[in-house]
């Protein structure tokens, strides 16, 4: 019975050692991850002397948590390629190798963000057929949340580029979040097919040619937040910006909103009943309850959290890869693009 309960789990390997709050949080989120649900399996990489004393700080069902040996940390300043290369035993290198033999399902780093995109492409591989892997995270909005696509993987990307990013984000939106035929939108500086800038103006033909994709044209940054596109389309540069610009200023107006309603008795005293409905709204647009970003298009799930993240952030991201397995993102994204391709004719 606990055989085939253990065959039943999703294996995600966490780099204990990644991020500001290491290893703490990452520590504390594996664990909350497992106290929560049985069908998660946590391998947590890095310093196993360090890593066991966090972890003997908790009560934990033993068997969901395991720990693996990497002597070396790569640290955010360090050259990826080079990190990669030459710290073998670190505990990204580790931990993706981990997912690259198939013993586990996904790995989530909360590390450097060079060092996570350099080995997802070099040590667990892009699956055939993927020209370039975006990071996708969710980002909150009026009606739920869209997925921005790509935020810091390809800050150079080519119009198929943009093409493969919409399918793959297509397939993720709809089998992940359960929205039918999501609404793609490329960004752009107007709603004109004309505007933009020439990756922009080469991109928009080729997608509405998709005949796959539901494709509503361009999409300026302010309707963002509206909700206006269930998937958004760009290159890293401008959706490296987007998404630091929406965090920034998600954090920003949160705060002003706190300071506001204590600065008076009076203040208080309306903040003490407003307090339940706001502090639901508040949570809608607190970006971590929605995990990390995924790097699609690999052979095995590798999930990047923020440098920041506490342990809550951490345990989404963990919940995260259960939803991407039971729904066979990587196999739907590699019938999709197969499917694509031959319609092409490539």
């Amino acid at each position: 019975m606990q055989q085939n309960q253990d065959a039943g789990r999703t294996k995600v390997v966490l780099d204990a050692m990644g991020g500001d709050y290491a290893p703490a949080e990452p520590v504390k989120g594996a664990v909350d991850a497992v106290c929560a649900r049985e069908d998660i399996e946590v391998i947590l990489v890095g310093q196993e002397d360090v890593v066991r004393g966090e972890l003997s700080n908790y009560s934990y069902p033993s068997g969901q948590i395991t720990v693996v040996h990497a002597e070396e940390v790569i640290e955010t300043a360090e050259p990826p390629v080079a990190a990669i290369r030459k710290k073998k035993q670190s505990s990204i290198v580790v931990g993706m190798n981990l997912v690259k033999r198939k013993e586990a399902d996904a790995f989530v780093s909360a590390g450097s963000s060079g060092a996570v995109l350099v080995g997802g492409q070099g040590i667990v591989g892009r699956i055939r057929g993927i020209e370039r892997p975006p990071l996708a995270p969710l980002i909150p909005t009026e009606k739920g949340v869209s997925l921005l696509i790509d935020c810091g993987a390809n800050v150079d990307a080519r119009p198929s580029h943009l093409v493969q990013f919409a399918r793959m984000g297509s397939v993720y939106m709809e089998h992940v979040l359960g929205v039918k035929r999501p609404r793609v939108a490329i960004v752009n500086i107007g709603a004109e097919e004309e505007k933009g800038n020439a990756l922009v103006k080469d991109t928009f033909p080729l997608l509405k040619e998709c005949t796959d994709l539901n494709f509503v044209g361009s999409i300026e940054a302010r309707e963002i937040p509206r909700g206006e596109a269930d998937v958004i389309v760009c290159e890293a540069f401008v959706g490296n910006v987007i998404l630091k610009l929406y965090e920034g200023l998600s954090a920003t107006l949160i705060d002003a909103i706190k300071k506001g309603m204590t600065s008076t008795l009076k203040s208080k005293i309306g903040a003490a009943l407003a307090l339940p409905a706001l502090k639901g709204t508040l949570k809608s647009f607190d970006a971590t309850q929605y995990g990390g970003a995924p790097l699609l298009g690999l052979n095995g799930l590798v999930v990047k959290t923020h440098g920041s993240a506490k342990a809550v952030e951490i345990t989404n991201s963990i919940f995260q890869c259960v939803t991407f397995k039971e729904q066979d993102i990587n196999g739907r994204i590699r019938k999709n693009i197969l499917s694509s391709a031959e319609q092409e004719g490539m």
